[in-house]
């Protein structure tokens, strides 16, 4: 995948010595799939207009997860779906998922494999995690947890994201707590 790619590059050029890296984790994409929302998507005062090439298009943006040894971060890329919008690099946008609004920052870089993607940090860094197995257990969960709806039940071979009978709080912090609590 190009965007393991991008990452393998920047890991071997320019993070592999730094201290806070996690020598136990390497680079991977997961859980990549093709997703719309079943309405609008990128919570925003000023949407952009869709183009008629969205409109009723059935493909979908890519959503997935990549594990870097300095970062885990859920990942939107564009695919003609109803989740993307043009952002400058830094900015910031919600994206609405069934568990609810998600803060997304955009990159932008046109030299780069892939110039444009929006990202969510889960771990950065991930110091944390003890291995990759565990680092593709945590983003999968998130991506589990993040395409289900508030107390929806997890699928199979998975326990429910959250135990607790609080009600549903679509902000970040409550969405990454109920991911910790597996």
């Amino acid at each position: 995948m190009c965007l393991e790619s991008m990452f393998l590059e920047i890991w071997t050029t320019s993070m592999r010595d730094l201290p806070f890296v996690n020598a136990a984790l390497s680079v991977e994409a997961v859980g990549f799939r093709r997703w719309n929302s079943s309405r609008a998507s990128v919570l925003d005062p000023q949407p952009r207009a869709a183009s008629t090439s969205e409109v009723g298009c059935a493909l979908g943006d890519w959503v997935g997860a990549v594990i870097t040894p300095w970062f885990i971060n859920l990942f939107v890329l564009p695919g003609g779906g109803n989740l993307w919008s043009d952002r400058r690099s830094g900015e910031h946008c919600q994206i609405n998922f069934p568990i609810g609004p998600l803060e997304f920052i955009a990159d932008y870089s046109p030299s780069a494999v892939i110039p444009s993607y929006q990202y969510c940090p889960l771990f950065a860094p991930p110091s944390q995690i003890a291995s990759q197995a565990a680092a593709r257990a945590a983003a999968l969960a998130a991506l589990d947890a993040m395409f289900r709806t508030p107390g929806e039940e997890a699928g199979p071979g998975l326990k429910s994201v959250s135990t607790t009978t609080e009600p549903a709080d679509p902000l970040r912090r409550a969405f990454f707590r109920r991911v910790v609590r597996r």
